[in-house]
């Protein structure tokens, strides 16, 4: 198994709910704009002897090129995005799920952006984001998806995907989000998203105020953190841009 993290970069999101790009080395975190907050946005790609599979997909910006980020970041890897067999996503999010689909910049139509993979989703939280959402795009984007005949509904809070992907639901987030374990020949891939976002919140008790029940989330990651390190699984990290894998029982 190889797992390669698909960095977007650094984005100072404030009450607006715009994620402009900030660069630390440049910037200075003291000069973010004030209220604002530091996310940083990392899907995987991972191959296996039979897929590859994508965990959640980032934004879904297209960089100066007008190409898409994360096809981008999938080709400077020799990854050809139509190559991709699978996306799971751990919940709908716009920086976990802006790249489902894109709009072309020359036909200006809305496009499926892994027309060849079986995308994964948990159906109560597709659910919950149509009903309450105001994100316009995101319900465009989902509009989208709900059409693709690639689109696979999870409706368990437990389920195993093709005898690769073990999924759990642990809300905590999100009413309805989602994790993931990919396993392959004894290698353990932990994918916990934004419950696991970060290496320090692994090690130290911490309440997210961004999470609908940050107690549960804190009480997951004391779960996983010590399974991890018994059974030596790579924990990633989809915002931390500075950890983005980290094996268990190594950094004990």
């Amino acid at each position: 198994m190889r797992i390669y993290p698909l960095s977007e970069g650094s984005f100072s999101i404030d009450h607006t709910k715009v994620f402009v790009p900030f660069n630390n080395s440049q910037q200075g975190i003291q000069n973010r704009p004030k209220g604002s907050i530091l996310v940083e946005v990392q899907p995987f790609v991972v191959i296996t002897e039979k897929d590859i599979i994508l965990l959640d997909t980032g934004l879904g910006y297209l960089n100066q090129e007008g190409v898409l980020q994360i096809h981008a970041n999938l080709m400077s890897l020799g990854i050809n995005p139509s190559s991709v067999t699978k996306v799971f996503l751990s919940h709908l999010h716009k920086d976990h799920a802006g790249g489902i689909s894109y709009i072309h910049p020359t036909h200006q139509e809305r496009f499926i952006s892994f027309p060849y993979a079986k995308y994964y989703v948990q159906k109560r939280e597709f659910d919950e984001v149509m009903e309450k959402s105001s994100d316009a795009n995101l319900k465009a984007q989902l509009d989208t998806l709900a059409n693709f005949s690639g689109l696979h509904w999870l409706t368990e809070d437990i389920g195993t995907i093709d005898e690769i992907i073990h999924y759990e639901l642990t809300g905590g987030h999100s009413p309805f989000h989602q994790v993931a374990w990919i396993k392959e020949n004894n290698e353990v891939l932990f994918f916990g998203a934004d419950v696991a976002p970060q290496l320090q919140q692994m090690k130290s008790k911490f309440v997210a105020k961004y999470d609908l029940d940050g107690k549960r989330s804190m009480e997951y990651r004391q779960r996983w953190w010590e399974a991890g390190a018994r059974e030596h699984w790579t924990f990633a990290f989809y915002h931390d841009l500075q950890h983005p894998t980290i094996l268990g029982a190594s950094s004990m």
